[in-house]
């Protein structure tokens, strides 16, 4: 399979994430391999060598290559595997440019911690100890709304880290900023921010005792009620579930 040529709609550097994909989906290109010389996939493709740049640009912020100057094993353009990094950043900048309706960030949340709970709870080897140790500062007395609030992010994020799960993981990290956001400005329509402290630091050591107790469909029950009903005493738009 090779790449296609270049058309009205197709930009040169295209061609080379093109060619980059194809060669990786037939297996000639792996985790450690370097990519041909610029001067090399510039000629192969028909491209300028300012085209292949940009493209290794894209593939860098992407997370897929790491590139180094000079010359030896470090030189060059050298296939990695930090999914993590490349979709995070990704995320966050659509998040950035509110490019995801509040609507479908909290069904995705929804979608997203339900299996996370589920895979925890069901995995005996299960490591818990970062989450509990952010669920232990979350008690402490002088936070403010913020400051509680962006450790229910990390908490959150923990738990998706702790599931294994690289994609999921990496979705929540995105969607982190989205989530901190919006729970934060939700804040300010809560009353009694108090009580309503008092009652996530509850909700949150429930989700945990079920998951350590291996129970998947209390667990799951758990995090959905926790994420919705905040929005419903916030007063924020809740999702269709």
């Amino acid at each position: 399979m090779a790449p296609s040529a270049p058309t009205q709609t197709t930009r040169a550097w295209q061609l080379v994430l093109e060619k980059i994909e194809i060669d990786l989906l037939d297996g000639r290109l792996r985790p450690g391999d370097r990519l041909a010389p610029e001067r090399e996939l510039a000629s192969s493709l028909g491209v300028g060598r300012s085209s292949v740049r940009e493209a290794l640009r894209v593939l860098e912020v992407m997370g897929l290559i790491r590139t180094g100057t000079g010359s030896g094993p470090t030189s060059g353009a050298i296939i990695i595997a930090t999914p993590q990094g490349g979709m995070s950043a990704l995320l966050r900048l659509q998040v950035a440019a509110q490019g995801f309706p509040l609507d479908d960030v909290v069904k995705t949340r929804l979608v997203l911690e339900s299996a996370v709970v589920e895979a925890l709870a069901g995995d005996s080897g299960r490591e818990l100890s970062a989450a509990l140790a952010i669920v232990d500062a979350m008690e402490a007395p002088d936070l403010t709304a913020d400051e509680f609030l962006s450790l229910d992010a990390q908490l959150h994020l923990a738990l998706a880290e702790a599931s294994g799960n690289v994609v999921i993981a990496a979705m929540m990290a995105g969607l982190r900023t989205a989530i901190e956001s919006y729970v934060q400005a939700g804040a300010a329509g809560i009353s009694d921010w108090d009580a309503a402290a008092s009652r996530l630091r509850r909700e949150h050591r429930a989700i945990l005792k079920a998951i350590d107790a291996g129970q998947p469909g209390p667990a799951r029950t758990l995090i959905h009620d926790h994420i919705t009903g905040y929005y419903a005493e916030a007063g924020l738009p809740r999702a269709n579930d």
